[in-house]
């Protein structure tokens, strides 16, 4: 075991997750790896229990008994790294939208530089997003100023997905009280954080849209986002964090 796991919730992943998991186990810097899956109908689970064989020490799942939400997966992953005592913890989908390699971007800034929670961000350089249709882009972009104007947070990419926590930072965090289940539960986490004070950055990557599988958007995640925000914002005025 290594003090830094990277949770990777999947649903309907076979065609990447093999090739995810052998991706991170052969980075320079050594990362375990845990696996959440909501009973992916297509064996996904399947595909990483046969892994295990050949990463006993490094490869772990959590199966669950259903389409549960993001935000439960991260959160019950969340509390698993903590019992088994990982310092570094890392959230990264599946579909390699996320540069495995960066990992190691992103551990550097919270190990080397001192960060609390280093975010893989790909608006903090400009717009670096490749194989998303225009109208999907702005969404995304301009979501994310509106959680910027509304919470008054610094951070560029409000809704990444491919996040670092130091252990510090979710044992500060009441995961229970964390209410969002979609994209606006990375908002929620980072607005925690930024509140109880913690040290973000930002570091570039170049997200690429999965060629493989299907993609999880919909219209219900980004409502939830625009109205939990403000929801969000104005429980923070009667809150101590």
């Amino acid at each position: 075991m290594y003090n830094k796991v990277v949770i990777i919730p999947t649903y309907k992943e076979k065609e990447n997750i093999e090739n995810i998991i052998r991706v991170v186990f052969q980075l320079p810097e050594p990362f375990d790896i845990l696996i959440i899956d909501d009973n992916s109908p297509d064996g996904t689970a399947d595909i990483v229990k046969n892994l295990i064989k050949d990463f006993p020490e490094r490869l772990n799942i959590i199966e669950r008994s259903g389409k549960l939400g993001l935000g439960t997966a991260y959160i019950t992953g969340f509390k698993w790294s903590i019992e088994h005592g990982y310092d570094y913890i890392f959230e990264m989908d599946a579909d390699f939208s996320h540069p495995p390699e960066d990992l190691i971007n992103l551990y550097n800034a919270c190990h080397n530089d001192g960060f609390d929670m280093a975010i893989g961000s790909r608006y903090i350089s400009g717009v670096n997003v490749v194989n998303w249709p225009m109208g999907r882009i702005m969404m995304s972009y301009y979501g994310s100023m509106y959680v910027r104007i509304v919470t008054r947070m610094k951070i560029m990419d409000t809704t990444a997905g491919f996040v670092c926590y130091t252990r510090k930072v979710l044992e500060a965090i009441d995961l229970d009280k964390i209410k969002m289940k979609g994209y606006g539960f990375q908002i929620e986490m980072k607005f925690t954080a930024w509140k109880k004070k913690f040290k973000i950055k930002e570091v570039p990557i170049i997200f690429t849209d999965r060629k493989q599988g299907t993609s999880k958007m919909s219209g219900g995640i980004f409502g939830e986002a625009v109205w939990g925000v403000l929801k969000m914002k104005i429980a923070s005025w009667f809150k101590k964090y």
